[in-house]
């Protein structure tokens, strides 16, 4: 047995992004494998710090404000408390790479997962990207061992580290059997007569452009956006601005079975991705069997293949629309061709297969002894 400690996303159950799910389904395989499982999750600040137990995992909660100073400063509490107990830190992200110097100061594995290249994401400015890129760097050079999702990654990294310190391993997803439509009945949407696009609403994932796109004349079906829009939020206001009749925006909505109802009922899946790995949004719609309708990069190209249906801009997508009203007679066809390619790659178990192996290549030998009350609540 050993302890795995999870850091870096907001923690357990999942309701935000790729990352918490991730870390959500990794932590239940590793407790069903008779692992000590550990997770940090960050809480408003009204809250007190103090830990639970939730189907199993034992879940440490740490108060902490809102935006980046406040996460920063969760960052460095769970890594300070995890650096005080014997284990395999396993830190999701590099944004806070710098905290890894604590675990070589105090001999304690850590493996982090460096995700995409968040610094090359327009949203940031150029002091934030600076602070991206130098934590990057520390985060790859002062690990133990890094974990690429995605080949361009991967070989992206030996840059600052060699290629045995490297491991790739995917994304999965488990598989999409049916289910329950409610959520459908409640917005209003028909099985297959609607198209879906789930993603934060930034400039480099392509809302603008699919809905401007969409929107350029009534549709015979809806296009259904999840996400949070933000008034104060300039770009946010933009896209609603030109959202159309035929858009529908459902807002965020974080029951993991409503949003699985939602892909494995749509027509059609839209990415708009341009920078990143090995999307886990991306992977669900192929382990739904959603035809996709993806940005043109080498990211998703990798992922999806060759059964996509690839775009560059808004006229890409405009013609893409008008095909889809005209007949979507090749939907059935690429359906099944997204099913063969998740059953190829992505299948849920065998990833988290690869995870457990990996962390017990650098999981400590001695022997594990759970915490005592007063220590912990100390520690952070």
């Amino acid at each position: 047995m050993m302890h795995v400690q999870i850091l870096g996303t907001r923690g357990i159950p999942s309701q935000h992004g790729g990352f918490e799910t991730f870390a959500h389904d990794l932590a239940l395989f590793l407790v069903s494998r008779g692992h000590r499982v550990t997770v940090y999750c960050q809480a408003d600040p009204t809250e007190y710090r103090r830990e639970d137990t939730w189907r199993g995992v034992r879940r440490v909660i740490i108060p902490a404000s809102n935006g980046a100073w406040g996460t920063i400063g969760f960052d460095w509490k769970s890594a300070v408390h995890a650096s005080r107990e014997k284990g395999v830190a396993l830190t999701l992200g590099y944004n806070t790479g710098v905290f890894s110097i604590l675990y070589r100061i105090k001999r304690h594995p850590n493996i982090m997962n460096m995700d995409g290249l968040e610094w090359k994401r327009r949203k940031w400015s150029t002091i934030a990207k600076a602070w991206l890129r130098v934590n990057e760097w520390l985060g790859a050079t002062l690990s133990d061992h890094l974990v690429a999702d995605h080949p361009v990654i991967a070989e992206y990294l030996r840059r600052h580290t060699k290629a045995s310190k490297i491991s790739m391993i995917l994304y999965g997803s488990d598989e999409a059997d049916e289910r329950d439509g409610a959520v459908l009945e409640e917005h209003q949407l028909r099985p297959k007569q609607y198209y879906l696009v789930i993603a934060r609403p930034e400039p480099e994932n392509s809302i603008l452009e699919i809905v401007s796109a969409y929107s350029t004349k009534t549709r015979k079906v809806p296009l259904v956006v999840l996400g949070r829009f933000l008034a104060s939020s300039r770009y946010h206001a933009a896209v609603l601005s030109r959202a159309g009749p035929s858009v529908k925006f459902l807002g965020p909505i974080y029951d993991r079975e409503a949003v699985w109802g939602l892909r494995r009922y749509a027509a059609a899946y839209i990415h708009g991705h341009q920078v990143g790995g090995t999307n886990p949004s991306l992977v669900e719609s192929l382990a739904a069997g959603n035809p996709i309708i993806a940005h043109d990069n080498a990211f998703t190209r990798w992922v999806v293949g060759e059964s996509g249906v690839y775009f560059s801009n808004k006229h890409d997508l405009i013609r893409i629309f008008d095909d889809l009203d005209n007949s979507q007679s090749g939907l059935e066809a690429k359906s099944k061709d997204s099913l063969c390619r998740y059953g190829e790659m992505f299948q849920q178990e065998g990833i988290l297969l690869q995870y457990e192996e990996l962390l017990q290549r650098f999981a400590e030998e001695a022997p594990l002894t759970k915490p005592a009350r007063d220590h912990v609540a100390k520690s952070v």
